[in-house]
C-alpha cells in the first residue's frame, strides 16, 4: 500500500517573502530596505514564538508580527499599512518564498510514488498561490480550510483528503507542519503520524511523532517509518 505524506503551506513549504513585504509597503508609501526587514525579523519571529506557546490568536499575532518586523527596519506609523495587507492576504499572501529543500523533497517523494497533497488552514486560495510561485506540480491535491469550511486540527480534513486522493481510510499517512496544535495534534486525531518540523520543533514522547529542522531530517524520519 503506497503511503501517504501531505504538508502544511506556512512555514513548511513557503514562508514570509521579505523582498515581497518592502515592495507592498512601498504602495502605501513606507519605504524599507528587505534587508533591514531581514535584520529585523530573527527578533520578531522570536517573539512571535513566545506568543504563540502563550495561547495567541493567529489573526491578531499576523498583525504584531508583521508590525514589529516593519518598525524593527526603522518604518515608523506601520498599523494603517499593516491592516491593508491582513485585507489583502486573499489576493497577495506575504507567505510565498518557497522552502527550496521542502520543495525538492515533496517533489522527491511525489517523483517516486508517493501520494502527497498540501493540507493548509489558509483564506482560500492556496492552489493558485503555490500555482503562482511554481511549486504546485509537487502535490495532487491541496486542501485548503478557506474553500473547504474545516480547519486543522479537525480530523475531517485529513480524512477529506484522503477522499480526494482515492485511498482507504487506513492507508499510512503522515503530515509535515510547524504547529503542535494544528499539525501534530491533528495529525494523532486523525489516527496519523506526524513530523513537527520548523524551527519550535523538538523531541517528544511519542513514537507516532518525530520532529526536523529541515529536508534531511523530514526526509529521515519518513525513511524510518
Amino acid at each position: 500500500m503506497m503511503p501517504v505524506v501531505t504538508f502544511d503551506a506556512g512555514m513548511t513549504l513557503v514562508e514570509l517573502d521579505l523582498d515581497f513585504l518592502a515592495r507592498r509597503v512601498g504602495e502605501r508609501g513606507i519605504s524599507v530596505a528587505p534587508a533591514a526587514l531581514r535584520a529585523a525579523a530573527p527578533s520578531a519571529w522570536q517573539h512571535y514564538d513566545e506568543r504563540v506557546e502563550a495561547g495567541g490568536v493567529h489573526g491578531r499575532l499576523w498583525h504584531e508580527l508583521i508590525a514589529e518586523i516593519l518598525t524593527g527596519a526603522g518604518a515608523e506609523h506601520v498599523m494603517p499599512a499593516v491592516e491593508w495587507l491582513w485585507d489583502q492576504q486573499t489576493q497577495q499572501n506575504l507567505f510565498r518564498a518557497p522552502i527550496a529543500d521542502m520543495v525538492a523533497l515533496a517533489r522527491r517523494l511525489h517523483r517516486e510514488g508517493v501520494r502527497t497533497a498540501v493540507i493548509s488552514n489558509s483564506e482560500g486560495r492556496l492552489a493558485e498561490l503555490l500555482a503562482e510561485v511554481g511549486i504546485a506540480d509537487a502535490f495532487e491535491h491541496v486542501v485548503d480550510s478557506g474553500r473547504l469550511g474545516i480547519e486543522k486540527p479537525d480530523p475531517r480534513i485529513f480524512a477529506h483528503t484522503l477522499a480526494l486522493l482515492g485511498v482507504a481510510p487506513d492507508t499510512p499517512a503522515v503530515h509535515v507542519g510547524d504547529s503542535w496544535s494544528a499539525d501534530v495534534a491533528g495529525a494523532l486525531a486523525a489516527g496519523w503520524r506526524a513530523v513537527w518540523y520548523g524551527r519550535r520543533a523538538a523531541p517528544v514522547a511519542d513514537p507516532r511523532v518525530a520532529h526536523a529542522r529541515d529536508a534531511a531530517e523530514t526526509f529521515a524520519a519518513l525513511a524510518r517509518w
